[in-house]
């Protein structure tokens, strides 16, 4: 791989593009930035401060504080921070300087998988190899309860699917990046596959971008 090797991986929450995307980078020992840590970061930044959602110029100012170094998941996979975050990544400024963040950390060696809603349209539009990572509405909620069911939680299927339908639309609406596949993209389907089987069939499509390029 050259050194500035770049993998990007987009789709709708709950796809599995986020556990895919781990264990790509671990797979071929890239870098790995969850972009969408660092609109929650922003997000966490004003709900831990009392600040309203809609206040464009505090959210310049923590997105201007963000260190990709120091993202800590745990700290961000609230739910609330999650809902928080859609709303702040409406902003065109705020995702200009995340942005420019995730392009920095796009370049360094040996290279990076970065996974998010517009890494392949607009972070990393000559990213190497683009993945579109999608399932149906309805599996991605059922991934969701399965999930907080696992931790001990409690969930209702129609609430979560209806919290998923109302991201998709404002992440495919906004008006600055909005959600779609690029449209080099190689388009990944989740909706019947394991972790495994999807890991397997990005993996095929990777090596055969890897071996045409080392004939070349």
């Amino acid at each position: 791989m050259t050194s500035t090797f770049t993998i990007a991986i987009d789709g709708p929450a709950g796809a599995g593009k986020g556990t895919l995307a781990r264990r790509v980078a671990d797979h071929y020992r890239l870098n790995l930035l969850d972009t969408g840590l660092t609109y929650r970061a922003v997000a966490h930044a004003l709900l831990r401060l009392g600040l309203p959602l809609d206040n464009v110029s505090a959210a310049e100012t923590a997105a201007r504080q963000v260190d990709l170094a120091t993202l800590d998941r745990s700290e961000l996979s609230a739910h609330a921070v999650g809902e928080a975050a859609s709303k702040v990544a409406v902003f065109p400024s705020v995702r200009r300087i995340l942005v420019e963040k995730q392009r920095e950390f796009a370049k360094a060696p040996p290279g990076a998988v970065l996974d998010g809603r517009d890494i392949g349209t607009v972070v990393c539009p000559d990213a190497d190899i683009k993945l579109y990572v999608t399932a149906s509405a309805e599996v991605r909620a059922e991934r969701r309860l399965a999930e907080i069911e696992s931790i001990g939680g409690t969930a209702d299927f129609n609430e979560i699917l209806a919290d998923i339908l109302r991201r998709d639309e404002r992440d495919m609406g906004r008006a600055d990046s909005p959600l779609k596949p690029a449209a080099d993209a190689h388009l990944l389907d989740t909706s019947e596959m394991a972790i495994e089987a999807a890991f397997l069939a990005a993996k095929a499509i990777i090596d055969d971008v890897l071996a045409k390029r080392n004939k070349a």
